[in-house]
């Protein structure tokens, strides 16, 4: 185990005089291999807090640039950052909070075909992800190379916080054997989320990862932990393991990677409805006024960007207002980029609306390409 130079011994003082941490637990810490799957809302006071704990090795996956909108949570990011990639920020801000760690840059879409590459070198990895089929993969890959994963979610005023650790406790399949049906769960974009939340869910989740790394203390492994901030309470839920897991039970049948889109139901449908091209139907509208574009976003996303002339029906509430569309009508259907509006579309094409089509890349592709003073976010 490397010893610490005297700046180490200067830098980690208030840990050094710590019994329960001291010179040999500071070692164990820079010795210790972590990796955090997201550089955003979680993944910012994680990677932050355990730089500044003296985590030897510190790897960050992620692949998607700096959004004006991040900044409200993503606290690793300035002003100055917008439309830089996210890792190269963060390695910067990483390295100058602390050039003692070694901060390892995986800038890719983590996927069944090169999670159990990534993950290999680390010894414990934190899930700081937004969406159900890297959760679950990340979780079925931990629970196949033997690695512990800290949990954490949030959405709008609420959190949860675990740790899973196969060999000693559940995963989260044994929580969560199933995933929400597609579009039942809003995104954090689509919700929203408070900005201080990631910070105190991502802070108790390196809490976690530190007392892994000491031996210290009672790790989270089977209890979550649910933190609603309006109310300001703290729940702990007892999870036990599952004999039955399809992933870490006694007869598993999960033995490496599978499809996770398919599995959480985010693929394409059978019979998708058409597409046309933001391009395409800016021509369609300068010519034609017979089309209705049917905004299906949140109130809150209308309030940011609006299209002038759509019609808006949020997508939660289509179903029980078709009796305000015209069936006979040609629909183009957006959302912000893409997923509410397949949802809207199947809606209405299952109700018999025969001429709908969705517009590729929504509101954030008419931004980006036909209308640029229109507010972009993520």
């Amino acid at each position: 185990m490397a010893a610490l130079n005297q700046e180490e011994l200067l830098r980690y003082s208030r840990h050094l005089v710590m019994p329960e941490v001291g010179i040999a637990g500071q070692e164990k810490l820079k010795a210790a291999k972590v990796l955090c799957i997201g550089a955003g809302g979680l993944g910012s006071p994680i990677s932050l807090y355990l730089a500044a704990a003296g985590v030897g090795r510190l790897g960050l996956v992620d692949y998607d640039t700096v959004d004006l909108s991040n900044i409200q949570r993503q606290v690793l990011y300035t002003s100055a950052d917008v439309g830089k990639p996210k890792l190269d920020v963060a390695a910067a801000r990483l390295r100058a909070l602390n050039p003692n760690v070694d901060v390892v840059l995986h800038p890719l879409r983590l996927s069944r075909d090169n999670v159990l590459d990534v993950i290999a070198d680390y010894d414990i990895v934190v899930d700081g992800t937004d969406n159900f089929p890297t959760r679950y993969l990340s979780n079925d890959a931990c629970v196949i190379a033997g690695k512990p994963i800290v949990y954490g979610s949030i959405f709008r005023f609420e959190g949860q916080i675990s740790v899973f650790d196969a060999s000693r406790g559940p995963c989260y399949r044994c929580l969560f054997p199933e995933p929400p049906p597609a579009g039942m769960v809003p995104s954090c974009a689509e919700g929203g989320v408070l900005g201080v939340l990631p910070g105190i869910v991502g802070t108790l989740q390196a809490l976690e990862v530190i007392k892994l790394i000491l031996g210290e203390g009672e790790p989270l492994v089977g209890r979550l932990v649910l933190f609603d901030a309006l109310r300001f309470s703290i729940d702990t839920v007892t999870i036990k393991k599952s004999p039955d897991c399809p992933v870490c039970g006694a007869e598993a049948t999960i033995t490496a990677p599978i499809d996770y889109d398919a599995f959480c139901q985010v693929d394409t449908p059978a019979d998708p409805a058409p597409a046309v091209s933001v391009d395409a139907f800016a021509a369609e509208r300068d010519a034609d006024a017979a089309t209705t574009l049917l905004d299906v976003r949140s109130a809150a996303e209308l309030a940011i960007a609006a299209f002038d002339g759509a019609l808006w029906i949020p997508v939660g509430e289509l179903a029980g207002r078709l009796s305000e569309l015209d069936r006979n009508a040609r629909y183009v259907v957006t959302c912000h980029r893409g997923p509410r509006a397949e949802r809207a579309a199947t809606i209405l094409r299952e109700a018999g609306f025969s001429d709908v089509r969705i517009l590729t890349g929504g509101i954030d592709a008419w931004a980006e390409r036909i209308d640029p003073r229109m507010a972009r976010y993520a």
